[in-house]
């Protein structure tokens, strides 16, 4: 399940996201900036790594200050997707210093919470490199900033689960409790769930044991998510698919396991630490001090 996202509508969705961050910290304006510092003074400032990293959110940074002040120019030095390190330049804006300091917070929470996300999701790539496991997130988003968050992902050289639930058909927990208690069998569900949602549709259905794995293949789903298993599990489980069942690994898997966890051959390992835990990275906004003159 991969989440594409059309440019235009994006962009749209990112400009809601940046006018409701800016209400909620500019709304009532900047009153330190606008009792010290003259409309008319002009000056540029530099955007810069301050730790080592992957950057995703620089083109969000760049809308994040025009949307403050249209008049200012601002210059990508480095793209999104690449490696930086202390020191790097990663772009520059110039123009009226008081929008610069009116934006500076906003630009710099998106830029250091999408940049930390990608720098989290390049180390789980990086460990299950050369196995057949992708790197994939989950729902398990800040409330507002899935479509940034899912997009920093995709920078760390990770891939999309759902963007929302009318993207894919996953039968969790849950559902099988629910539909259990009216007597349903799991081949039931499937069944089920394939008349009334569209053809086009995999179904997905979460496990917890490798008989659970087997009898999900045996109903009809054409993905597996196995959760909260030991690699050993996985392994086993993995074994007992038939051709064109895909299996996912789920819960429970962090840096120091992910490795085991791509070695049983599982095609998609998803995990919500990529985005619900991913520490910001340390990157800085500075005027530079020979810039700034009245015009």
């Amino acid at each position: 399940m991969t989440v594409t996202n059309d440019s235009k509508t994006f962009e749209e969705q990112t400009d809601r996201i940046i006018d409701l961050a800016l209400n909620e910290d500019t709304g009532q304006g900047d009153v330190t900036s606008e009792a010290l510092v003259p409309a008319t003074l002009m000056g540029t400032a530099i955007i810069q790594a301050k730790a080592e990293g992957v950057l995703a959110g620089i083109d969000v940074a760049g809308r994040v200050l025009l949307r403050v002040d249209p008049s200012l120019e601002f210059t990508v030095i480095i793209p999104d997707g690449s490696r930086i390190r202390p020191g790097d330049r990663i772009a520059a804006v110039s123009g009226r210093v008081i929008s610069i300091l009116k934006a500076e917070r906003v630009t710099l929470n998106f830029l250091q919470h999408l940049s930390g996300i990608a720098t989290l999701t390049a180390r789980y790539v990086a460990e299950t490199e050369d196995t057949a496991a992708t790197i994939v997130d989950t729902r398990k988003t800040t409330p507002g900033l899935r479509l940034l968050e899912k997009y920093a992902v995709r920078m760390g050289g990770g891939k999309n689960h759902r963007l929302h639930l009318g993207d894919g058909i996953l039968i969790k927990d849950n559902h099988l409790a629910a539909l259990r208690a009216l007597c349903l069998t799991l081949k039931d569900i499937v069944a089920k769930v394939r008349r009334n949602a569209a053809r086009d549709m995999k179904v997905e259905v979460e496990v917890t044991s490798v008989d659970e794995a087997r009898e999900a293949a045996e109903a009809g789903a054409d993905i597996v998510l196995l959760d909260n298993m030991s690699p050993e599990e996985m392994h086993h489980a993995v074994d007992q698919m038939p051709d064109g069942v895909r299996t996912e690994a789920s819960g429970g898997i962090n840096l120091n396991n992910v490795r085991a966890a791509s070695e049983t051959g599982v095609d998609i390992i998803s995990i919500g630490a990529l985005t619900h835990s991913a520490e910001a990275l340390d990157i800085s906004l500075e005027i530079e001090p020979q810039t700034p003159k009245l015009s």
